[in-house]
């Protein structure tokens, strides 16, 4: 396949790029950034024993308001996911929250029905709590690259285990806006495929998809195919506006970035680390990746303030995460190096 020759002094970089700084609304729980309180109390002994994704259990999910007003709805969990729900990988696994609709309505949940809750791996020490907070700053990355992203909130949570007069645990978590929730957004609809071709993809937002992925550290996606027992396509969602289908990514916790302590790279890939960048663009989409560079070299300034924005991370993650992220930077800033990286190694 004939690579195509990019050079990003050329690129013209667009005033809106991919749907980006829309003025769309997002619901009111993912209007703010700020950490947000709550407690959950359930069967918590049951619920890391069994590890169900199908059968719900009973439990509570309460926050005090802007107002000092203690809000508090009843709440089904289930465990949810593949690698982070065997008990080999996590001592606590993701949770799938589901509201009662009605209850919640006039509150910061207003509006949601069920949501993803990234957890903790593991409950004992701090260390992975770290790992939480970077998965969450790589959504708020590629929300600062574009409107076509998973929208989160980052949690401050009290669990509570009603089985056991065990005394509260407190860990980070976040939730990721639903699939339902990103269409009604952005007016697309999420078609129900078992693969794609990559001649359907909206090829500006999949080479950004691809250089963010670059950015982060992260092989483990596909872009046109899913799992085997399941629809398109791995760890990215395709949503449609009728013409195009534009992929958007989630699950990063397998990349460099967040550097999780069970990630490993796919073994067909030519890396040892997941920490080792690999760009898997496609040629074919070469046309834009000077645009895409251009365009994320613009928000360089934006993605370093987050660094520093995020509370809750130590000294240790601040200083990793900038390495990494400064590693890029230096790499798109060199036409020999984007050459050798993203040229040569697209697929």
């Amino acid at each position: 396949m004939t690579r195509p020759t990019v050079s990003i002094w050329t690129a013209a970089l667009p005033l809106v790029f991919l749907g980006i700084a829309s003025n769309t609304d997002a619901r009111s729980l993912f209007d703010s950034h700020e950490i947000l309180e709550v407690r959950i109390e359930a069967p918590l002994t049951t619920f890391t024993r069994k590890r169900s994704d199908v059968d719900y259990l009973d439990g509570t999910f309460s926050y005090t308001d802007e107002s000092g007003e203690s809000r508090s709805f009843d709440l089904k969990l289930r465990a949810r996911g593949r690698y982070r729900r065997e008990k080999k990988t996590c001592s606590f696994p993701p949770i799938r929250l589901n509201f009662k609709t009605g209850q919640v309505e006039g509150t910061v949940l207003d509006g949601e029905d069920k949501l993803k809750l990234v957890t903790h791996c593991r409950s004992k020490g701090d260390r992975n709590e770290q790992f939480v907070l970077r998965e969450y700053m790589t959504y708020r990355i590629l929300q600062i690259l574009t409107d076509k992203s998973f929208r989160t909130r980052l949690l401050r949570i009290t669990y509570i285990n009603s089985e056991k007069d065990d005394a509260p645990m407190t860990k980070y978590g976040f939730v990721i806006e639903d699939d339902d929730s990103v269409g009604e957004r952005l007016g697309l609809t999420a078609p129900d495929r078992r693969s794609l071709k990559y001649d359907e993809l909206d090829a500006k937002q999949t080479n950004l998809v691809n250089v963010f992925q670059y950015l982060i550290g992260n092989t483990d996606y596909s872009l046109i195919r899913g799992p085997a027992d399941d629809n398109c396509c791995h760890n990215a969602v395709p949503f449609s506006d009728g013409n195009t289908i534009s992929p958007i990514p989630y699950d990063f916790d397998f990349s460099g970035l967040v550097n999780a302590p069970y990630a490993e790279p796919n073994p067909k890939l030519s890396i040892r680390s997941v920490r080792t960048r690999l760009y898997r663009g496609r040629c074919s989409n070469g046309e834009h990746l000077a645009e895409s560079i251009a365009y994320i070299k613009s928000k360089q300034a934006e993605i370093f303030a987050l660094v520093d924005e995020i509370d809750g991370f130590n000294r240790s993650s601040r200083q990793s995460v900038t390495r990494y992220l400064n590693d890029f930077f230096e790499e798109i800033s060199k036409e020999k190096s984007i050459e050798k990286k993203f040229i040569k190694r697209c697929s």
